[in-house]
Formats: structure tokens, sequence, C-alpha cells
């Protein structure tokens, strides 16, 4: 009814590449996420990073919640929108989605 132990571990040692060849497709599944989910996601963040900090007066931008204005002011942490004549907001810079190219706001 059982199988007895020293045929077990005959079994168990007469396949030396056994244990990594287990471990292979795990190994393979991580690789696999890493460049199709992580390596992506670590890129956007950069770009997004990099285009904050090259914020400059006068550009023209999209908020993560869709107002878009022209920056008037850019401190440290917030930057000041117009978003209509006369009318300006604070936001923190990274909420800043897209910089729009320039003149984009008059078509608005």
């Amino acid at each position: 009814m059982l199988i007895s132990t020293a045929h077990a571990q005959q079994a168990a040692s007469s396949d030396p590449t056994g244990g990594f060849m287990q471990l292979l497709p795990i190994i393979l599944m991580f690789v696999v996420l890493y460049f199709l989910m992580i390596r992506p996601q670590m890129k956007r963040a950069k770009e997004h990073k990099a285009m904050v900090e090259a914020l400059a007066r006068g550009d023209e931008v999209v908020t993560g919640g869709g107002i878009a204005g022209r920056i008037t002011k850019v401190g440290e942490q917030f930057i000041s929108l117009e978003v209509a004549e006369g009318i300006e907001i604070q936001v923190q810079k990274p909420a800043v989605q897209l910089v729009l190219p320039k003149g984009s706001l008059k078509a608005l």
C-alpha cells in the first residue's frame, strides 16, 4: 500500500537536474513579468519625473483631473495655473499629466 522509503529515495536521486527544472517555469514567469509590466512602468515614471522637473512658466498643461491651463508661477512643490482670464489655481507639480503644444489653449 505504501511505497518503501528506499524506492522513493532512489527515484528522487536518479534525476540530478530535477530541482532546477522544477524552478525553471517560475523563474521564467518572473522574467516575463519584469519585461512586460515592471520595466515599462519604471520607464513611464522616469519620463513623468523628467517632464515635471522641466515645467516652466508659459507652458500649457493638463492636470490629472482634466484641468487645462497655462503655468504662471513655478515653485518647489506647487505651480500656479491660469485656467481663465484672471483666474489662477494652485496645483501640485506631480498632478500635471500632459504638456500641450504652444497655442493649444486658444483652440479650446
